[in-house]
């Protein structure tokens, strides 16, 4: 049987090559977007299979709209993909309480509106997946990216600690974390004010980002690839790193935080209470 996917953010990058290979699979898909109209050569190619919708994910009104016409559409929701976002560099105190906001409600809040919605289906359902496109930065920290980074570490401990809540009803949730993507994402960041002091830090991660001879390695149509498995597999992770520069980050911040631990161990240990003492 066919699965219905809900994939926000279908129009470009990484949403749009994965809405593009889950219906070349043979899948259903309700592709949001906040212009549905960049998915008309797909809807021409997939009719009956794939059903634009137009979502601004900050929009409670329009998110329940999306998911009940979804299910009015096709029945069910089998997999569920938080997948729009987008990114901001500068330095911590350069931004505005606008880009702020802007940021935890598109990257932070919004999937975990979009999962609220969705899951009473899964529940009746007792099945479901669930997919959050984090990052390498819901894990480890970069200077210029406090924001973005603030918005993924939170979407990765709301979906480990949902994984675990809803384990036992059939629903498996997954935090994806890819390193760089070959997409504009990086391009197309938005960038605040520059702020003096920053140079050698914030200024350097900016240069990168904007270099033309910057290439990142990861590539999004085998990610997608990656996600497509993963709706089949019957016991998908929590967490799931993909990319090479991933990995390497992960493993030198693993290897630094146990240093930092073990450093500390005499005072964490300090503050139990005393009747806690051998």
């Amino acid at each position: 049987m066919s699965k219905v996917w809900l994939i926000t953010g279908s129009s470009r990058g990484l949403g749009r090559d994965l809405t593009a290979a889950v219906l070349a699979d043979g899948d259903l898909v309700a592709a949001t977007a906040r212009n549905p109209e960049q998915l008309k050569d797909l809807a021409e190619k997939y009719p009956g299979n794939i059903y634009p919708l137009m979502l601004d994910v900050t929009n409670k009104a329009q998110i329940i709209a999306a998911v009940e016409n979804t299910i009015k559409k096709f029945g069910r929701i089998d997999v569920l993909v938080n997948n729009a976002g987008f990114g901001i560099i500068g330095a911590a105190e350069a931004y505005s309480d606008e880009q702020v906001r802007n940021q935890l409600e598109t990257n932070l809040y919004a999937p975990i509106a979009i999962t609220h919605a969705v899951l009473p289906c899964m529940r009746k359902q007792r099945s479901g997946r669930i997919i959050q496109i984090s990052s390498i930065g819901g894990r480890v920290g970069s200077p210029g990216l406090t924001v973005y980074q603030a918005a993924k570490f939170g979407l990765g401990g709301f979906s480990e600690a949902l994984a675990k809540e809803v384990k036992p009803l059939g629903i498996w949730v997954t935090s994806v974390e890819p390193g760089g993507l070959r997409t504009r994402m990086m391009a197309s960041m938005a960038c605040a004010p520059e702020v003096d002091g920053y140079e050698n830090t914030v200024g350097i991660r900016m240069k990168m980002f904007k270099s033309s001879d910057f290439i990142p390695t990861g590539d999004p149509a085998k990610v997608a690839k990656v996600m497509i498995d993963l709706a089949d597999n019957p016991e998908p992770p929590v967490h799931l790193l993909l990319g090479s520069d991933a990995i390497a980050r992960v493993k030198q911040a693993d290897i630094a935080r146990s240093e930092e631990m073990e450093k500390w161990l005499p005072v964490s240990m300090s503050t139990d209470a005393c009747d806690q003492e051998n």
